[in-house]
């Protein structure tokens, strides 16, 4: 009976990869860097490991959101305490924090748990063109 192939942590070879957000759909962006963070697009893809590569995003100031969401999604968190419930538009988040609106929208496809904890932690967001990952030497990731 054949057996199945689980690669071993040694055997997974990590790159980077650069993805420009400008004028990009929100979600079509965010479903293809959570498919990269997982490691969709490799033929070793095994889902209960981190076979993925890393992700760096820049000009996520500059996304487009299609129909009313600017106006109508709603980013909701709550302290705990009484009357801590926040509320804040994504038209407000795009123009204060850019770089949470899609942050949160590939950590909202990724698994969760401590798998999804990892793979979160090797996206890099940029509201602009300018990032401090050369070193890494990204290759551009096309979608």
């Amino acid at each position: 009976m054949p057996k199945t192939y689980v690669p071993k942590q040694c055997e997974i070879k990590q790159q980077w990869h650069l993805v420009d957000a400008k004028d990009r759909i929100l979600g079509r962006l965010a479903t293809k860097v959570a498919a990269v963070l997982r490691g969709k697009h490799k033929p070793m893809f095994t889902p209960h490991l981190d076979t993925g590569d890393g992700v760096i995003v820049i000009n996520a100031a500059k996304i487009k959101v299609t129909g009313r969401k600017l106006q109508q999604k709603v980013y909701r968190r709550y302290s705990g305490y009484p009357d801590g419930k926040r509320e804040v538009s994504l038209e407000t988040m795009l123009t204060k924090k850019p770089e949470e609106v899609v942050r949160l929208a590939v950590q909202r496809m990724l698994p969760g748990g401590p798998l999804g904890r990892d793979l979160i932690k090797k996206l890099k967001v940029y509201a602009d063109d300018k990032h401090k990952h050369a070193a890494q030497n990204p290759a551009a990731l096309e979608a």
